[in-house]
């Protein structure tokens, strides 16, 4: 495997430079706010620290597409294509995975709190360890052969869902020099046909790395960055089984969860 050190396309960018530039962006953003502009509650997708967002977002104006040449509609995802048992990460194998065993529960709500029923919710996230099981993750971490690291559930009558897995570790990736991202759980909402995904990250309170991450701080309102932290929730938590966390998802409104899908379409 190869040495992060010794890698000729780690950029030779330090932490402490990502640091100044997004604390430069922040008092910007917090000065305009402060004489009236704009809150800014989803993520900037040109946001310079996070450097590949610079090469990756859109820089032409969006087309519309003959609704007639596309999938409009999709499998209809039920309680007879969902298992109940695909939203507990812990029993995908032949053993039990190692690490942390964590349950995350909550609501998917819209703007006016109404549950939104039915609709499939999928998660992905890296080991207890920091590792994903993908060819593209090769940082020097062991895979667990016991945790597949995807689940997936159908929201119920409240719009409730839970999921049984691995608290996940932080993980490097190629930034900047010495680069962690904090650990973080992947969901992805469907609506009535797969044109209407919807992909945000859900985090773990109190993490150190939450300052130096660009990645989070591309939100540059604190109130909506704190929309991403899950609570821990002692409700949820199990006698000597599991410690839990609470993190419900709102689509629209003021209080909206960020997601990707405005800005990579």
């Amino acid at each position: 495997m190869s040495n992060p050190k010794l890698d000729p396309l780690a950029t030779a960018d330090t932490q402490e430079q990502i640091n100044d530039e997004m604390g430069a962006l922040h008092s910007a953003y917090e000065a305009s706010k402060a004489e009236g502009g704009p809150e800014e509650t989803q993520p900037r997708i040109d946001f310079a620290p996070y450097r590949s967002s610079l090469l990756r977002h859109p820089t032409k104006n969006l087309w519309h597409t003959d609704p007639e040449t596309i999938e409009l509609y999709s499998p209809a995802f039920g309680e007879r294509d969902v298992h109940t048992l695909e939203s507990d990460l812990t029993i995908q194998a032949n053993g039990e995975p190692i690490g942390e065993r964590i349950v995350v529960s909550g609501r998917v709500l819209d703007g006016d709190g109404h549950p939104v029923r039915g609709q499939l919710l999928e998660i992905w996230q890296a080991n207890a360890a920091g590792r994903y099981i993908h060819k593209r993750d090769q940082h020097p971490a062991p895979l667990d052969p016991n945790f597949t690291g995807v689940g997936r559930t159908i929201t119920g009558p409240n719009g409730e869902y839970s999921f049984t897995t691995i608290k996940p570790a932080p993980y490097p990736w190629k930034n900047h020099h010495n680069a962690w991202r904090p650990a973080h759980i992947h969901f992805s909402l469907f609506g009535t046909d797969f044109t209407q995904r919807m992909i945000t990250q859900m985090y773990f309170p109190g993490d150190p790395l939450f300052p130096l991450d660009p990645i989070y701080q591309s939100i540059t309102d604190q109130k909506a960055r704190d929309r991403l932290i899950a609570t821990y929730d002692h409700s949820i938590t199990s006698h000597e089984w599991n410690t839990g966390y609470k993190w419900d998802i709102v689509l629209t409104g003021s209080n909206r969860t960020w997601t990707e899908a405005e800005d990579n379409r």
